[in-house]
């Protein structure tokens, strides 16, 4: 058994990790989960500048990523969607609409010009082994922008999840070349949907949005909504629209579709209903608005990690300046060794060298005596002469020799010296050299990215508002049945089916339930009426009750909180309510029992005398007579005296 659970958990923690780390969460590096890696790896790999067929590409890419094509395919649509680093030909679908792409073996795609220029650094890319050993894929791209802002993912990984917003691509840089500066900055979210989006509680990446859809509302007989909010389709968002019409939550007459590159979704009004009528409905019932929580979780160090925005883009800043640094020291190495073997090629042609191997019989003499013909020259060389530098002369074909043009050679060397000077120019001011490297994306690509979401501040339909209150609730005394499907009885109010209601009960008994179709309350109920918190704690409750010694008392109290279809005691154990109203400026008028001696049969209080206490508290005393009945009068004069 001990072995069993040991290889359980070891088993569970290398699936979990693998899930985590191989699938389902991006990194940080280049913001890509495995598979969209392999994809570009594969785009870059078979790129030459043609479009592929997406079928092609897809089984290109199965050498390095071992859970088949359909999944391949699906990403590849999903990538080819942020109109990023792939272009495209033919149906890839509609990320507006929902419709789906075409089969693989009809699409094609290519790697574009900023993926080479953002991504594509062989020289700086680590490489490991695929899945079968047989190939070799990167690690990371060295990116020089945080993607995983860009992109935007969602992940579900075990005990853990992902959920990203897309951002502006040019608003990234901004804000990358804004932390290199040292300046402030704010990152929102940007959708290709567009739409109105509240970002008050963004946290940085780490709370919600809430978005809506963009309506027109010119005409007051028909809205037009033209921008879709993010996570919705125009056939999601018409389905919602449809549903909460079936469920009579808002009037509709009709609804058309006429999206084709743009949205246009119109919904024409009843007889009666306008627009204003209509617009917090579609809010509050349909798929208009949606709130969007955030998690920008990535991996860091081999390990996920929650981060915040500033947190990434302070990560990508110090990246990127390393990122320059070295591709810069790797072309300084590579031009100070072409500038090596432009002035071995000078010298070697120039003075003759070549000539002085014709008498040479061996491989060793031939290399000793190009070697021992620079030794009067080795000031000028760069470094020392290797024997991969005097086989690299000695393929030089005649011809090229021949035809040497020196002044040609020159200009080459003047060509590289000064280009090597720009580069110890950056490299002494990093900072400066990546803020102009990044200046220089936003010059080339940033009109391709354009804010699509408009930022504006609101607050959310509550659904309790947006209903209307088109239905009346009744109560039948003598069926001791309350709600909205009652047929007889007295009127209450107007409810809507998000209404709470306050039941009083014959006993005195009460609570807080929804506002119901039928529902049996009992003979004699004392009260029923909206449960609504705001008006609720200003309404107060006076009852009047006979305790079990027969003396009557008064309560006044207002009902704060409570639970939903909880019940609670409004009066003391074993008191009997007489009456119960929420008027103030009333008297309450006693009647006594005849009895022999009693002159006064009945007595007069003042309601608003009385203070108002807890709905725990004990009511004051009025009388201990007999009372024969309760009612309460219009306040004309105070005729009552007042207890304390």
């Amino acid at each position: 058994m001990a072995y069993v659970n040991t290889l359980f958990n070891r088993n569970f923690l290398e699936y979990a990790s693998y899930v985590i780390k191989d699938r389902a969460i991006p990194h940080i590096d280049d913001g890509l989960k495995p598979v969209q890696r392999r994809i570009l790896h594969s785009l870059l790999e078979i790129d030459d500048g043609k479009f592929h067929k997406v079928a092609n590409v897809v089984g290109h890419c199965m050498k390095y990523h071992p859970h088949g094509d359909a999944s391949i395919y699906e990403a590849l649509v999903v990538l080819a969607s942020k109109n990023l680093f792939i272009d495209t030909q033919g149906n890839f679908g509609n990320v507006l609409t929902g419709d789906s792409a075409s089969a693989a073996r009809y699409i094609e795609c290519r790697i574009n010009g900023l993926a080479r220029e953002i991504l594509y650094r062989p020289e700086l890319t680590e490489l490991v082994d695929s899945y079968d050993g047989r190939n070799r894929e990167p690690v990371v791209f060295p990116a020089k922008v945080p993607l995983g802002l860009v992109l935007g993912a969602e992940g579900i990984a075990v005990g853990m999840s992902t959920r990203i917003l897309p951002h502006n691509f040019s608003e990234v840089i901004q804000a990358v070349q804004a932390e290199l500066r040292g300046e402030p900055y704010v990152l929102y979210p940007d959708f290709p949907h567009g739409g109105l989006m509240d970002v008050s509680d963004y946290a940085q990446g780490q709370g919600k949005v809430l978005v809506r859809a963009k309506l027109d509302t010119s005409d007051e007989k028909r809205i037009v909504i033209r921008e879709v909010p993010f996570g919705t389709t125009t056939e999601s968002l018409i389905a919602s629209i449809e549903n909460a019409a079936r469920r009579q939550k808002i009037r509709i007459a009709q609804i058309n579709d006429y999206t084709s590159e743009n949205v246009e979704i119109e919904i024409r009004l009843p007889r009666g209903v306008y627009t204003q009528d209509v617009v917090d409905g579609l809010f509050a019932f349909t798929d208009c608005e949606q709130t969007i929580s955030v998690n920008l979780l990535l991996i860091v160090d081999n390990k996920p990690r929650v981060l915040t925005i500033p947190e990434v883009i302070r990560y990508h800043a110090k990246r990127l300046v390393t990122l320059l640094e070295q591709e810069l020291r790797h072309e300084h190495a590579a031009l100070m060794d072409k500038l090596h073997m432009r002035t071995l090629e000078r010298i070697f042609i120039e003075e003759g060298i070549y000539k002085r191997i014709e008498k040479e019989r061996t491989q060793d003499g031939v290399t000793g005596t190009v070697r021992t013909g620079f030794e009067p020259f080795r000031k000028e060389l760069i470094r020392p002469v290797t024997d991969e530098d005097i086989e690299r002369l000695l393929k030089i074909p005649i011809r090229r020799i021949s035809l040497y043009d020196i002044e040609r050679n020159r200009r080459e060397v003047e060509e590289i010296r000064a280009r090597l000077k720009e580069i110890e120019k950056h490299l002494s001011d990093l900072v400066s050299y990546a803020l102009v490297f990044l200046d220089g994306v936003l010059e080339q690509h940033g009109s391709r990215f354009v804010r699509r979401t408009e930022i504006q501040g609101f607050q959310r339909v509550d659904i309790r508002e947006a209903a209307a209150r088109d239905k009346v609730l009744r109560y039948d005394g003598g069926t001791g049945y309350l709600g909205y499907e009652v047929s007889g009885g007295d009127e209450l109010c107007a409810v809507s089916v998000y209404d709470r209601v306050l039941v009083v009960d014959a006993t005195g008994r009460y609570r807080v339930i929804d506002a119901p179709e039928k529902l049996y309350v009992g003979k004699g109920m004392l009260f029923a009426g909206l449960a609504d918190k705001d008006a609720l704690v200003e309404t107060v409750f006076s009852v009047v009750y006979r305790n079990g010694e027969g003396c009557t008392y008064l309560k006044r109290c207002r009902i704060e909180q409570y639970i939903l279809e909880k019940e609670y005691e409004l009066l003391p154990e074993g008191a009997k309510p007489l009456l119960l109203t929420t008027g103030e400026d009333l008297v309450v008028r006693l009647r006594y029992r005849k009895k022999p001696r009693l002159q006064k049969l009945e007595d007069d209080f003042v309601i608003k005398d009385y203070l108002v206490k807890s709905v725990r508290a004990a009511g004051v005393r009025l009388s201990t007579k007999e009372v024969s009945s309760a009612r309460t009068l219009a306040n004309r004069a105070n005729t009552g005296r007042k207890l304390k």
